[in-house]
């Protein structure tokens, strides 16, 4: 390690005026492409289906929901998000199970209706990754059903 001492100062420098011959080579790294890093960021990231169901809220959001319209009623001077989210939170934790049991079942509720929308997603997902549409199914189903009837008219 070399050294320096400052004359003025009397304070030693690390590093400082270090000869070229000195210095490691190939130690530094080469110089970055960013724009080939954004579009690796950009390519990683999946895009999002607008048809694809939202998912449920929890019970302190269902919670959050009437709370709101109440905070505003008796604080219409308040604009501030933090501050309704911070009461809204403080009221949370301060409720009993019981109190909290209503909002409970409303997500229970709001979560049942999802996991049903997402089952319906899912298999017209599958439905369109084979490439068949929702009518040449129900039109198969259709056909399959006549054909067999017509097999048993004739015996």
């Amino acid at each position: 390690m070399f050294l320096v001492f400052c004359r003025m100062t009397g304070a030693r420098v690390k590093g400082a005026m270090k000869p070229a011959e000195d210095r490691k080579v190939g130690k530094r790294k080469a110089p970055l492409d960013r724009s080939s890093i954004r579009k690796a960021k950009k390519e990683k990231k999946a895009k999002k289906d607008p048809s694809k169901p939202k998912r449920p809220p929890s019970a302190f959001f269902v919670f959050l929901e009437e709370f709101r319209t109440t905070f505003k009623k008796e604080n219409p001077n308040v604009k501030a998000v933090s501050a309704v989210g911070k009461a809204a939170g403080e009221m949370w934790k301060s409720m009993s199970e019981e109190e909290k049991g209503p909002f409970e079942v409303k997500a229970q509720k709001r979560k049942a209706e999802y996991e049903k929308q997402m089952k319906d997603y899912n298999e017209k997902q599958e439905i369109s990754a084979n490439g068949r549409d929702a009518e040449e199914v129900n039109d198969e189903g259709n056909e399959g059903s006549g054909e067999e009837e017509d097999d048993e008219d004739e015996d």
